[in-house]
């Protein structure tokens, strides 16, 4: 699927559904390869989607996390263009000091200190009508 065709899927998701996948998204680049690799990768087009995603959760240090991580990146994208040339040295190149680092030990902070898990399946067995089809 294209990146566009994503978002577009996406996008045609309920609001739990969505929340879901866009903040399982972020929880799996970041455990991965932190926030840098987020926004590296086309996961990162989901990067506002995390932060209503995080909230319609009640998971509110996430998504606070995740706005300073996009105002973070946003301060910063310019610069990291130069490390995407395609080549794995680029990538690693990008994370020497790269403000994001800060950011990945705020975020593995607050998974010591909360259950996303959690969060999400509070969610879903109170609005069980946006995950099971009749």
């Amino acid at each position: 699927m294209s990146r566009d065709g994503e978002l577009n899927a996406v996008e045609e998701l309920s609001p739990g559904q969505r929340a879901l996948y866009v903040t399982w998204l972020v929880e799996g680049e970041v455990n991965n390869g932190g926030f840098n690799q987020f926004y590296f990768n086309s996961s990162g087009q989901f990067s506002g989607m995390a932060v209503d995603g995080f909230r319609l959760f009640g998971a509110n240090k996430f998504a606070d996390l995740m706005q300073r991580a996009n105002t973070t990146y946003e301060s910063i994208k310019d610069d990291l263009q130069k490390f995407n040339d395609g080549t794995i040295e680029s990538f690693s190149k990008s994370y020497e000091n790269n403000p994001l680092s800060e950011i990945d030990r705020l975020f593995y902070q607050i998974y010591q200190e909360e259950n996303l898990s959690q969060f999400r399946i509070k969610y879903i067995r109170s609005h069980t009508e946006e995950f099971v089809q009749n």
